[in-house]
């Protein structure tokens, strides 16, 4: 199973509309599951904090948690199949988890077992939220040698 914790709620259309083609697409390989948590405004380390504790709430004892970070590893779309094959066979789930405007906490970074970056650009948290299922969904057709465009 594939879970994915993301600070902050999708409020377009447009954003909607291709988050659930992906989960239709990703139905075929995986159980999915989004988590969205209110997203805060106000004092950066405050927000962080608040943040985290909801987070931190929806997390499974033993989940692969992978986090979505600035200053994580950098891999190709291979190395990323690879990465949820492997984790699958032995985890039984592998939850991702997408912070709010300021990032994450520590207190979540501490507890990751994998620190993903897909770029130093800033993304908004909608936008990368359909970045990550796109990357989700061709990791299963690498996978399934299942050809896809690039």
């Amino acid at each position: 199973m594939i879970k994915i914790i993301c600070v902050g709620k999708i409020k377009e259309k447009f954003f909607t509309e291709a988050i659930e083609e992906y989960k239709k697409r990703l139905s075929k390989y995986t159980k999915l599951e989004i988590i969205e948590l209110q997203d805060h405004e106000g004092e950066k380390n405050i927000v962080l904090k608040r943040e985290s504790e909801l987070i931190l709430k929806k997390l499974k004892e033993k989940s692969y948690i992978i986090t979505l970070e600035i200053d994580g590893n950098e891999i190709d779309s291979v190395e990323l199949s690879k990465k949820i094959d492997n984790t699958l066979m032995n985890n039984s789930d592998i939850t991702f988890i997408i912070g709010g405007s300021y990032g994450l906490h520590e207190d979540v970074k501490n507890i990751s077992n994998y620190k993903l970056s897909f770029s130093r650009l800033t993304f908004p948290h909608q936008l990368f939220r359909i970045i990550l299922l796109e990357q989700i969904y061709r990791s299963f057709k690498i996978l399934n040698n299942e050809t896809y465009h690039k």
